[in-house]
């Protein structure tokens, strides 16, 4: 989908097209007015810029106009707003996206049943058994669903057509936005081995500045490395993926089917916050990604037996601790419970600027819990009923 996030705010704004736009830096209010007649009234002018912006949040994502000036999707916000004071700032709405998000999915699998979901607003498509889905390269079903989709949502899509994942992931970037590009095997060599290397999914910035440390900056240098000497400098399989990468090569399958290996939610500050001097907001946010996560776990039809925590200090060193229950659950108030025997096993005498919650070791909910097994026992609890600290008996 293209600038998924910004997209669906556009369709709300219909006033801010062909503006520079960035979503991020909190959420939408969930009961906040819609009346979609007042929101296309409100005058350009009355829309916040990023250029007043203070804090740490981060961008979901930015139309193409705020992208021409380097503002770019999990940029910081404040370094966005150093690019492009002028944008428009937006919250993020989750619910309103994840309404489209399945809207095109569902239209996707009506036309090709055998799709992978691979987050909110990317799919893979195999277009093997799809009637017409081998006319003109693919170029014909892809208009197809392309046309669908915006027919149904007011939003656009690019799509790559390609041999295989690895190919069509790089040439859906192509043409955006609402474009379709069509990959042949033979094309490797004219239109992927001059791109950089970063622009390949899997190599990252460490792997990237290590490549170009080694004199390797596009993915044609790339390929003309030897795979042995690959393996010696990556790694057996690392070294050998990019040499297959290299060369276009990728056998992985449309996976219509997977189970998620975790749930989290976390949260980054506007500002540092004290596990003393700040004991009482932490708690409320600290609850508040236990019952998120909850609600995910039964949304999704699961629960789990790990539950962990996330911390970033204010120097931003990361701690993670975890804890194993004997059976699995999707109870916020037992998240809650567990999550907070994690905290303390870690350090909090410095401020912290995120906090995160996650449960692992997913089941199936309704074949987590063995017939006549009871729960674990439930933490040590106030007066008030709240979790208490045993090492200290001071309240999460």
């Amino acid at each position: 989908m293209d600038a998924f996030f910004a997209s669906v705010e556009l369709l709300r704004y219909p006033q801010l097209r062909g503006l520079p736009v960035v979503i991020g830096g909190g959420r939408r209010a969930a009961d906040a007015e819609d009346d979609p007649v007042a929101l296309a009234a409100i005058p350009v002018e009355a829309f916040p810029r990023l250029g007043g912006y203070a804090g740490r949040g981060v961008a979901t994502t930015a139309t193409y106009a705020a992208r021409q000036f380097g503002v770019g999707s999990a940029m910081g916000l404040m370094k966005a707003a150093r690019l492009c004071p002028q944008a428009v700032l937006l919250p993020v709405d989750f619910d309103r996206v994840r309404h489209f998000s399945r809207t095109f999915k569902g239209i996707v699998t009506s036309i090709a049943p055998v799709m992978e979901d691979r987050g909110v607003d990317e799919v893979y498509i195999d277009f093997t058994a799809v009637p017409g889905g081998q006319e003109d390269g693919g170029r014909t079903l892809a208009a197809r669903i392309q046309r669908e989709i915006l027919a149904a949502t007011g939003l656009t899509c690019s799509l790559g057509v390609a041999p295989n994942k690895l190919l069509a992931k790089m040439a859906s970037e192509f043409d955006k936005p609402h474009g379709i590009s069509i990959l042949w095997p033979e094309d490797v060599q004219a239109r992927i081995w001059p791109l950089p290397c970063r622009k390949v999914n899997g190599i990252g910035p460490k792997a990237d500045a290590k490549l170009q440390a080694l004199g390797i900056r596009t993915i044609g240098e790339l390929a003309a490395r030897e795979r042995d000497w690959l393996v010696a400098t990556f790694g057996r399989a690392s070294g050998a993926w990019m040499h297959e990468m290299a060369w276009g090569r990728d056998d992985r399958p449309v996976v219509t089917e997977s189970e998620p290996v975790s749930l989290s939610r976390e949260t980054t500050f506007e500002r540092n916050l004290h596990a003393v001097r700040d004991r009482a907001e932490l708690g409320r946010i600290f609850t508040g990604l236990c019952e998120k996560v909850a609600a995910d776990l039964r949304r999704k039809g699961y629960a789990g037996k790990t539950i962990g925590i996330k911390l970033r200090y204010d120097d931003f060193r990361i701690a993670t601790r975890d804890q194993t229950l004997a059976l699995p659950t999707d109870d916020a108030r037992a998240i809650r419970e567990a999550a907070g025997r994690c905290l303390k096993r870690v350090p909090l005498d410095r401020p912290l600027r995120l906090l995160g919650v996650r449960v692992g070791a997913l089941a199936r909910a309704d074949a987590a819990q063995a017939p006549g097994e009871a729960p674990p026992p439930p933490a040590r609890r106030s007066a008030r009923g709240r979790p208490v600290d045993d090492r200290t008996g001071q309240l999460f």
